[in-house]
């Protein structure tokens, strides 16, 4: 299991009791090992897929040492113990964390230098002793507003006409990169007696290849058996062709997910949770309201030549 970033400080500290100079990147290593880390729990990212959950604790139970004075940086990615650090092991504290640090006037300096002018120091104390780092928190919260996204395009979904549904495929495949533009790629069929298909795409921009599209526009709670599944197949085995996707507001069953066809028929499922996160992705049905830049000190730019 991957440890919090408080419970890195103390682990922290006692590898650089030595006095010697230690690179962040070595310190990261022994720290993994310390914890026996599995190399899954090694390459494992943050949501935003930007950096690694353990480099991301480790630095910033590092940077909460460095502000309280505990470490210093004598150069670039390379720290050493200070006095106060050696004096703080030296009272063989069971554990330093963000509570512990508020002792050391330059870390309550960093704390409300981090507050912003509508925060109060109670909730700026809250989120420091939090076990998440920062960035921990806010992609928290920025998948919390997208599963809020997606259940209310969903529900907007549901309550579509079919034609307007089948088109809205269509166009989603189309901004997945399937043939093109909308009226060259794909159309969508939707009329009585399509024997099951309800669209066809190109699978690329020359048209080398029919995909055809089932979509079914059904509630959460009903949701798409094997029996589904094989209609579909005996409808593309009519068009005679070979590639088919199958598009679901609700979800499949067990038995749907697990039916393959004999033939050599391929079959993509995609239920209403990825159809919804897709419609996010490809900004279908919904549109960007705020964009934030998460930034970081460029070291390059601070060397000396």
């Amino acid at each position: 299991m991957i440890p919090d970033y408080q419970s890195l400080m103390l682990p922290l500290m006692k590898l650089v009791l030595d006095g010697q100079e230690h690179k962040y990147r070595d310190l990261i290593e022994k720290l993994a090992v310390e914890f026996q880390l599995t190399a899954e729990e090694r390459k494992e990212l943050l949501a935003s897929g930007n950096q690694g959950i353990f480099e991301n604790r480790v630095g910033w139970a590092k940077t909460y040492l460095k502000k309280a004075g505990l470490l210093d940086s004598p150069k670039r990615a390379t720290f050493v113990i200070s006095k106060r650090g050696r004096d703080t092991l030296a009272k063989k504290p069971d554990r330093i964390d963000a509570k512990y640090l508020r002792q050391f006037p330059e870390f309550q300096e960093f704390q409300n230098a981090s507050r912003n002018d509508n925060e109060t120091e109670e909730e700026i104390t809250t989120a420091t002793d939090n076990d998440q780092t920062p960035e921990e928190r806010l992609e928290q919260s920025f998948q919390k507003i997208k599963r809020s996204l997606a259940s209310e395009l969903l529900n907007k979904v549901i309550e579509l006409p079919p034609a307007f549904f089948e088109r809205l495929v269509v166009e989603l495949l189309v901004k997945m990169g399937y043939g093109g533009s909308f009226n060259e790629a794909g159309k969508a069929i939707g009329k009585s007696g399509d024997e099951g298909i309800d669209g066809t795409i190109k699978e690329d921009k020359l048209g080398l290849d029919i995909i055809y599209i089932q979509a079914k526009r059904w509630k959460v709670g009903n949701g798409v058996g094997r029996p589904e599944l094989q209609k579909f197949v005996g409808a593309l085995a009519g068009q005679g062709a070979k590639k088919g996707i199958f598009i679901t507001t609700s979800h499949f069953s067990k038995e749907a997910l697990d039916y393959t066809p004999k033939n050599e028929t391929k079959i993509v499922r995609i239920d209403g949770k990825q159809l919804a996160q897709l419609m996010i992705e490809h900004n279908i049905g919904c549109t960007t309201q705020q964009t934030y830049e998460l930034k970081k000190i460029d070291n390059d730019y601070f060397d000396e030549e």
